[in-house]
């Protein structure tokens, strides 16, 4: 694995996924309800001003895709979409244990979503490595892997 940028925040965070993303026509998160979610939305708003058809994925269930629209409070979900596109952004939520989604399940739910695309785009948005420290990074052929390090700090003042 070849680390093209090292760069810092959440905004770097935005800028490396909008690059990727630049050519894709409809983008499907897949990740953890809940818990991903508000991840999907912020990667989505970094892209609210362009043309793409975006949508969300609870786990592996397709049929109930929701898209991701603009609205004056950031990106929400909206009505059910047609899952199929030319890109797909794993989040790190799916690979924590405890969630129990395996990769080789996803690869099933990657083939369906891809199926009706020329182009076929597999970016993962991660923490702390988890999808190579899972071992998704050796069952999944990813393109790109944005993978954040998060610093909390709790201060009473």
């Amino acid at each position: 694995m070849e680390i093209l940028e090292k760069s810092e925040g959440i905004g770097a965070l935005l800028k490396n996924f909008a690059s990727l993303a630049r050519e894709s026509q409809k983008i499907i998160f897949i990740g953890t309800p809940g818990f991903c979610t508000p991840f999907a939305e912020i990667a989505a708003y970094s892209l609210r001003k362009s043309s793409k058809q975006m949508g969300f994925i609870g786990n592996t269930d397709i049929e109930n895709a929701k898209q991701l629209i603009p609205t004056d409070m950031g990106m929400q979900l909206g009505d059910t979409i047609d899952y199929h596109a030319d890109t797909v952004v794993l989040l790190g939520g799916l690979a924590m244990p405890k969630i129990g989604v395996e990769p080789e399940e996803l690869k099933t739910t990657l083939d369906s979503i891809f199926e009706k695309s020329q182009k076929k785009l597999l970016i993962g948005i991660c923490f702390q490595s988890i999808f190579e420290n899972q071992g998704w990074t050796d069952t999944l052929d990813f393109d790109y892997i944005i993978d954040s390090d998060m610093t909390v700090s709790l201060k009473k003042i």
